[in-house]
């Protein structure tokens, strides 16, 4: 496998995007399951586009964040966006999927590594992200602690139907 880690360039948009949907689709029945249809329904009522819309905002429209995409021989099959807080000096992943066809082959933790090394060498000295608890997140949290992140705050979002 012959993985390269480069940054994001206007023309990946549309492979990245297609890569977004079946990548948080486990994501997205999880939480149906936990919240059931009904609350559901109402907190993510159209995640595929607002999804795609979150991911082409981060590409292309938000100056602050950095995009890193994987490919392998010419293909993207992952990226990752991080953002660099200068005031606090902390850099923190916002975003990260990859095709699951390429799924636990470890090129979630090189895009990590690889931004990792990216917000080091601008000057932060602290790295973050967030990711959900639930089972579908599990191999986001392997890939974060494969990469080395090892503190975490426990967090707890309750929902109810009104």
């Amino acid at each position: 496998m012959d993985l390269n880690i480069r940054s994001f360039e206007e023309e990946d948009l549309e492979k990245v995007l297609e890569l977004t949907i079946p990548a948080w689709r486990p994501i997205f029945s999880s939480f149906e399951r936990l919240l059931g249809s009904k609350i559901y329904s109402v907190v993510f009522p159209d995640w595929k586009e607002s999804q795609k819309e979150t991911v082409e905002k981060f590409c292309t429209e938000r100056e602050s964040a950095n995009v890193l995409v994987a490919e392998i021989e010419g293909e993207v099959i992952g990226f990752l966006s991080y953002e660099l807080k200068e005031e606090k000096k902390v850099g923190e992943i916002m975003l990260l999927a990859v095709d699951p066809e390429y799924q636990e082959r470890g090129i979630g933790t090189k895009l990590n590594d690889t931004a990792l090394q990216e917000m080091k060498e601008a000057g932060m000295k602290v790295a973050a992200v967030d990711t959900g608890g639930d089972e579908s997140h599990a191999p986001a949290r392997r890939s974060y602690e494969k990469a080395g992140f090892s503190k975490t705050i426990p967090s707890v979002r309750y929902y109810k139907r009104l």
